[in-house]
């Protein structure tokens, strides 16, 4: 079983908490006393220990300053914001368009070179036509109450991105549950389109493309939340409220050990084929 990764993101909030708390007890104040010599109201300092507030950089040299641990500080400051950056909500990365949110990540798909992706839910960006994509995208926009629709615009830069596909240098793992293959976000021309592409996608020698048969007996993994794993440091995880970045090596070799399981039950070649030829039937 994967960790959640929005209880990762906490875990990494609340491992900071509890690192000043062990300090405050250590040089033996009260909650009160630290409070006093911080100056600030002794409920932040119980909402700070509680993860329930933030730290920030000048707290958390306060605190330290404080229990006489000046020296711990600048490794908790770069702990709170690594843990910080874990979580990125939505509202703030759309904010510049969909459009932008593509290209943003266009110079880091360049440098990648093993790509692991995982998708329970709908076909992978790097393996998106541009029809589907514009369906999956002006959903996102009317989900999320975006200001202006440019799921077009993104569509195209998002098919643009993902030409880093053809491009030497670069490996490409991918896995899909069967469902993936079914599940209808565009019309029924664009859908052939794109599972005609998964066909062309999965022939090509950078990528092995395989799926999981939804008669799988005896799954060794249930199916998981969709992500990625770039190089074997950073795994992304698209969540309803958030995009979570995870970093801390434990957690992406956890998401490793996932994905070589997921790998392990799905089908390649012929058989792959065969389940993508049997959605486009299915469309007719």
């Amino acid at each position: 079983m994967s960790v959640s990764p929005s209880s990762s993101a906490q875990a990494a909030r609340e491992a900071v908490a509890r690192r000043l708390r062990e300090l405050r007890k250590e040089a033996g104040l009260t909650i009160v006393q630290l409070a006093t010599a911080c100056r600030w109201h002794h409920s932040k300092t119980s909402r700070i220990e509680n993860a329930h507030q933030t730290p920030t950089t000048t707290d958390i040299r306060l605190w330290c300053t404080a229990a006489g641990a000046a020296d711990q500080a600048q490794d908790l400051i770069v702990q709170s914001l690594n843990a910080e950056s874990m979580y990125r909500e939505w509202r703030h990365q759309v904010r510049a368009g969909l459009k932008h949110l593509q290209e943003s990540v266009a110079q880091f798909y360049r440098d990648t070179q093993l790509f692991r992706v995982y998708s329970s839910t709908i076909v992978p960006g790097l393996l998106q036509t541009e029809g589907y994509a514009a369906a999956v995208l002006r959903t996102a926009a009317r989900f999320r109450d975006l200001p202006i629709d440019d799921s077009d615009e993104a569509a195209r830069a998002r098919v643009e991105r993902s030409r880093v596909i053809h491009e030497q240098g670069h490996r490409f793992v991918i896995v899909l549950e069967e469902s993936v293959l079914h599940c209808q976000m565009a019309d029924a021309d664009a859908m052939a389109a794109q599972l005609g592409n998964l066909l062309s996608a999965g022939a090509l020698p950078a990528v092995s493309l395989g799926i999981i048969p939804m008669a799988t007996p005896e799954r060794r993994q249930w199916p998981e939340e969709t992500f990625q794993v770039y190089d074997d440091k950073l795994v992304s995880v698209e969540l309803v409220s958030a995009e979570v970045k995870v970093t801390q090596p434990s957690e992406v070799a956890l998401y490793l050990k996932t994905f070589e399981q997921l790998r392990g039950m799905a089908v390649y070649g012929a058989e792959a084929r065969a389940l993508i030829l049997r959605a486009i039937e299915a469309l007719r």
